[in-house]
C-alpha cells in the first residue's frame, strides 16, 4: 500500500530525521515504524524480499555487454 501525506507538522518532520539518523534506518522505514506504533499494530511484521532467489543467476550475454561498452564510450569531443 502507499500513501501520500501532506501537512507534517515541522517538529515531527524533525523528530523522524533525527530517529532515521540514530538508527541508521531510512526515513521511510522510521515513518512506518512510527505509523505502526500509533496504530497499536509495532511489531508486525512486513513481508520482505532478499532476493536470494536470484543471486548468481546473472548468464553473460556478448551482446548485452557490447551494448553496454558503446554506452561506456566517452565521446571526447563532447567533453572540450
Amino acid at each position: 500500500m502507499q500513501y501520500t501525506i501532506r501537512g507534517i507538522p515541522p517538529e515531527v518532520d524533525q523528530a523522524l530525521r533525527k530517529r532515521a539518523r540514530s538508527t541508521g534506518k531510512s526515513l521511510n522505514e522510521t515513518a512506518l515504524e512510527a505509523l505502526a506504533d500509533g496504530a497499536g499494530v509495532a511489531g508486525t511484521s512486513r513481508k520482505r524480499r532478499d532476493l536470494s532467489d536470484i543471486v548468481g543467476t546473472w548468464v553473460p550475454d556478448p551482446e548485452f555487454e557490447e551494448a553496454l561498452a558503446d554506452q561506456r564510450r566517452i565521446d571526447e569531443d563532447l567533453w572540450r
